[in-house]
């Protein structure tokens, strides 16, 4: 007795699929795994298409606000130096302004940015003693006749050629007093406080509603605080 083999054949897609299916020809049942005749790593791939696709618009996304946080000011660093019984500040900040930013200085828009440096007693049973809370106001500026860059401070006014030399220069803090000796204890605990900030305040006031309102505007880099020890 000879045992009958059955041989099937694909299952057609085209058009001629009434011709074919008029011939003595079986045709193989779908495949159980419910996705066709895909073989097991189309079927592999096909079924991470949706987590693939989602962990690229995170990816996307997540780009998107890293950009979006890529403007602003972030204190880099920041010391205290006792010199002649009166400390000083020493600080760097990374400072990023936005291409609106940017446009409005270029169109002759000044720019303040405040320096504010605090000194604190931390008191578990009360408010923190303030010891000091001392500032600095800085103008940035862009005159189109001489085609520089103005930063001031005070009565002091340096001028720089390109704007990249102009923020270099704002964002490097050199020798401020802050606090004179007298005012600490020695071997005490106190918590020091910096930050700088763009301070929509001082510009004219058409363009403070619309600098309160858009974000390109709202420059702070927050409290970089640090115990001191005299």
């Amino acid at each position: 007795m000879t045992a009958s083999t059955t041989h099937c054949l694909p299952r057609p897609e085209s058009a001629l699929e009434g011709v074919i299916a008029s011939t003595p020809h079986s045709f193989c049942p779908p495949h159980p795994g419910g996705l066709g005749g895909l073989g097991p790593k189309r079927r592999w791939a096909a079924g991470k298409s949706l987590p693939y696709r989602l962990l690229l618009l995170a990816l996307a996304l997540f780009a998107l606000t890293a950009s979006a946080r890529a403007d602003g000011i972030q204190v880099k660093a920041a010391a205290l130096d006792l010199v002649d019984e009166v400390y000083q500040l020493n600080a760097e900040f990374d400072i990023t302004l936005g291409s609106k930013l940017e446009e409005a200085l270029a169109k002759g828009v000044p720019l303040f940015f405040e320096v504010e440096f605090q000194m604190l007693r931390p008191r578990w049973y009360w408010f923190d003693e303030e010891i000091a809370d001392v500032r600095q106001l800085y103008r940035l500026s862009y005159n189109a006749l001489t085609r520089q860059y103005e930063l001031s401070m005070g009565g002091i006014h340096k001028n720089f050629v390109t704007f990249a030399e102009a923020k270099e220069a704002l964002s490097q803090i050199r020798q401020w007093q802050v606090l004179d000796r007298s005012l600490v204890r020695r071997h005490g605990a106190y918590e020091a406080g910096l930050r700088m900030r763009l301070d929509v305040s001082q510009l004219p006031k058409p363009l403070q509603v619309n600098a309160l309102a858009s974000k390109d505007w709202n420059l702070d880099s927050d409290w970089r605080r640090w115990t001191f020890t005299p």
